[in-house]
């Protein structure tokens, strides 16, 4: 703060003026004047210089540094750092509340964000522990879920466990008797069979009381060599099957044991059956038998006699040839023989001078009325020689069947659909048993977890009943 020099005016007023020319001529020549300049405290100016700037120095039009340059070089600079200081200290004057504002927000703000730092290590520390908790948690729903998942396997296993012991502990004797006769017919089954074979090859010709008498030879002769066989034999017992036997029935087929080894000894014979047939039984049965597999009938002098074996053969369709005499037709030695042979990749057969395909589903029934027929040894080696003659017992289940069909067809009918039921019942607990064999020779682990294996049994109580 230069204090000015007072001279008189020069206007001639006689008064005292200011005069800063002095004075400035003496700051100007201090040798430190420039250094003063550059270390001015431009912060700390006093108000009233700055006031005095603002209201005369500025506002001068002649204060201009475009203007002074001209006169001076060094009070232009001069005139440029008035100019200067002079924005430098409108704007601090705005900027310094704000940076004093700032200096405290920022001193807040690191206040806060050091508050801050410690809650968020807090929720550091608490996201740890709810981590931690809750994979706890959720290892404890895991073992929830499997402790659960126990529990309904073991209600599942006490239900079927209830279940199987309720519903099968029936079964046991039966399945005990079937066990042990199964264990007697495996320990004689190389002697039965051997049996079995004679008849269905050498006695399908002969009587009834003729297969007793030869057939009780045979377990003799067995016995004397020392091969294992069943005392009282019996073809139904080795070679029948109770649910194709109740079939057979159904069809026609009369029940007594006569008549049923008869149809056991086609079914298991190499050669077509030739059944010497009286009373026209076998007939009837064979119609019945084959009725859903497009069974034809024919005879020597049917007109279609060629072309119905010939699509017999072709479409594996069963033929009945009824009502033949004592010797048979030449045109049947290949079927009887089985004269096949390959043709372009095909199995085929020459039928007369017809070459067909040969289907191996093809079956071929013979029957005759002749009561005492005498077949030449050539044509008996060709076929299977079936004696269906009614025997006593067939005749009085046939005459029994007649006269309650008479007297009480409701009786009759309630019989026919017992029979149908029985042999469908009889066809379904076959098909569970070997099911159920099947499930136990296949099922792994403990059976009362497979559901499928419980059911099998349980429905063959329910069957067996």
């Amino acid at each position: 703060d230069v204090k000015p020099d007072r001279i008189p005016d020069p206007t001639g007023s006689g008064k005292m003026i200011e005069d800063f020319w002095g004075p400035s001529k003496r700051v100007l020549g201090d040798m430190k004047f420039l250094e003063s300049l550059i270390s001015f405290d431009k912060d700390n100016i006093p108000a009233p210089i700055m006031k005095k700037i603002f209201d005369k120095i500025l506002p001068d039009e002649n204060f201009d540094p475009e203007k002074i340059k001209y006169a001076s070089t060094a009070a232009e600079g001069l005139c440029k750092w008035v100019i200067a200081i002079s924005k430098y200290d409108k704007v601090a004057k705005v900027v310094a509340p704000k940076k004093k504002a700032l200096a405290e927000a920022e001193a807040a703000f690191s206040v806060a964000m050091a508050a801050l730092e410690v809650k968020r290590a807090q929720l550091r520390d608490v996201q740890a522990k709810l981590a931690r908790l809750e994979a706890v948690l959720e290892q404890n729903r895991k073992r929830y879920a499997m402790l659960q998942a126990d529990v309904d396997l073991c209600h599942m296993k006490l239900k079927r466990a209830e279940e199987l012991i309720g519903g099968l502990g029936g079964e046991r004797t039966r399945w005990s008797a079937t066990a042990e006769m199964l264990g007697n017919k495996y320990f004689s089954l190389t002697g039965d069979v051997l049996i079995s074979s004679g008849v269905v090859a050498y006695l399908g010709a002969f009587t009834m009381q003729f297969r007793e008498q030869q057939i009780a030879n045979w377990v003799k002769q067995l016995t004397k060599l020392e091969i294992v066989c069943s005392q009282e034999f019996s073809l139904t017992a080795v070679l029948g099957e109770p649910v194709l036997i109740r079939k057979w029935n159904i069809c026609g087929l009369p029940s007594d044991s006569f008549s049923i080894d008869n149809a056991i000894i086609i079914t298991n014979a190499q050669r077509f059956p030739l059944m010497i047939d009286p009373q026209g039984q076998a007939n009837k049965w064979v119609k019945n038998l084959e009725s859903l597999n497009k069974l034809t009938t024919i005879r020597s002098t049917s007109l279609d006699y060629t072309r119905t074996l010939e699509n017999g053969i072709q479409f594996g369709l069963p033929v009945l040839l009824e009502n033949i005499e004592e010797e048979l037709d030449a045109m049947l030695e290949p079927i009887l023989q089985r004269q096949t042979f390959k043709q372009g990749g095909a199995l085929c057969m020459k039928l007369g001078d017809n070459i067909v395909e040969y289907n191996s589903n093809f079956r071929l029934y013979i029957t005759t009325k002749l009561r005492n027929p005498h077949y030449l040894p050539e044509v008996a080696v060709k076929v299977t020689l079936i004696n269906f003659m009614i025997t006593p017992a067939g005749l009085e289940d046939q005459l029994l069947g007649i006269v309650v069909a008479k007297e009480r067809p409701e009786l009759e009918e309630s019989k026919n659909q017992l029979i149908v039921e029985g042999a469908e019942n009889k066809r379904m607990l076959k098909e569970i048993e070997d099911k159920i064999l099947e499930v136990l020779s296949t099922s792994e682990g403990n059976i009362l977890e497979d559901e499928t294996a419980v059911n099998v049994l349980s429905t063959s109580k329910i069957i067996s009943k």
